[in-house]
Order: C-alpha cells, then sequence, then structure tokens
C-alpha cells in the first residue's frame, strides 16, 4: 500500500512540476549538484538494501518469528522507499526552479523504477 501511494505522488509530482514551473533561466549548477545528490541517495539505497533488508531477510529465513530482524526489514524498505521517493522530488525541485520536463525526466523515472524495483519480497525459508 506504501508503495502505491509513493508512485502516485511521483505522477502527482510531476503534474504539480507542470502546472508550477517557472519559465525563468535556471542555474546549470544547481542541476549538477542535485544529480550529484541524487547519485549519492542511490548508493545509500544499496547501502541500506545490504545494512538492513539483506542481514534481516537472512536471519528471518533461520527464526521467522524474530520480532527485532522483521522491524529491521520493514524499516529498510521504508527507507529505501523513502529515498527512491526524494530521487523523484529532486526532479520537482528542479522543475520548479525552471528545468525542462525532458532535464527532469530522469529523476521521476529513477524515483519510479526504484519503488518498483525494490518491492518487499517474502524472505525464504531457509
Amino acid at each position: 500500500m506504501i508503495r502505491v501511494a509513493l508512485l502516485v505522488s511521483i505522477a502527482l509530482c510531476v503534474y504539480i512540476g507542470e502546472r508550477v514551473g517557472q519559465r525563468a533561466p535556471p542555474d546549470r549548477n544547481l542541476y549538477f549538484l542535485l544529480t550529484l545528490v541524487a547519485i549519492t541517495t542511490l548508493g545509500i539505497i544499496f547501502a541500506v538494501r545490504r545494512l538492513f533488508v539483506s542481514r534481516s531477510e537472512a536471519m528471518l529465513a533461520n527464526q521467522p518469528e524474530d520480532t527485532a530482524a522483521l522491524n529491521r526489514w520493514r524499516s529498510g524498505y521504508i527507507i529505501m522507499f523513502a529515498l527512491s521517493e526524494a530521487v523523484a522530488l529532486f526532479g520537482l525541485a528542479l522543475r520548479i526552479l525552471g528545468f525542462t520536463l525532458s532535464q527532469v525526466a530522469p529523476f521521476y523515472l529513477v524515483g519510479f523504477v526504484l519503488i518498483l524495483f525494490f518491492g518487499p519480497r517474502r524472505p525464504r525459508m531457509g
């Protein structure tokens, strides 16, 4: 349910960005800065997946009733979803500042794809 809400919110970001985007010439340095921040965010997403989700899945495979591992697993997914949404929000911020839709579309697309790609999966019982 959280995933669907976040996917819909990315679509709303595109809509809002198109409605309120400025027509002033934007600062290219800001684009490159937010691109760097988005790339760093991607690295953080993969680190969270490895540190929270993968470790918790391994623990849950052996002890399915381990509530601490289950909570870490859930927290890891929520953090990954939030960071994926942040990438899309960088695109919205850039669109509002005056960048074109074609310039910010990669931010929207990456955020959307990350949320789809990192959908929660039941840990396999070993």
